[in-house]
């Protein structure tokens, strides 16, 4: 992991993310990209080995009146063949970097329940287990009436 570089993106770095699409569980748009860097509290940090890309996280900064801001970990993902070398836990470091520089009071993210790796990872990090809660959603940002 020698030449490896963790590299924060900014708001001139939406090529960069596309570099990486193989990384993303559908291939981001350049417009989305520029979206997601542009607006404030939404940080993405880049794993680099050489001039590949072969990890990323990236993070939601999020206020509300009784918790002050935590950093939500959206989404963390490694290149399969580079797996299981330290990758995704120097990203979570990183982003934990970042989530005290900004004064975050946590950082949380959810996963499904058999994502043994993802697991493993964040528990080596010092996450825990917020057992009892379950995850909901629904598209378009709407509840039915």
């Amino acid at each position: 992991m020698s030449s490896l570089r963790l590299t924060r993106l900014g708001h001139r770095d939406a090529l960069l993310v596309l570099a990486a699409g193989d990384l993303f569980g559908t291939p981001p748009t350049e417009e989305g990209a520029r979206r997601f860097l542009e607006m404030p509290g939404h940080h993405l940090v880049l794993a680099i080995e050489g001039y590949r890309p072969v990890g990323f996280v990236s993070g939601v900064e999020m206020g509300h009146p009784d918790k002050g801001t935590e950093m939500f970990v959206y989404e963390l993902a490694v290149d399969p063949a580079q797996q299981r070398r330290g990758i995704a836990s120097a990203l979570l470091r990183e982003l934990q970097a970042i989530a005290t520089e900004r004064g975050c009071s946590a950082l949380w993210t959810v996963t499904d329940t058999d994502n043994e790796a993802a697991l493993a990872t964040y528990r080596s990090l010092g996450a825990r287990d917020s057992s009892g809660k379950t995850m909901m959603e629904w598209d378009g940002g709407h509840a039915t009436r």
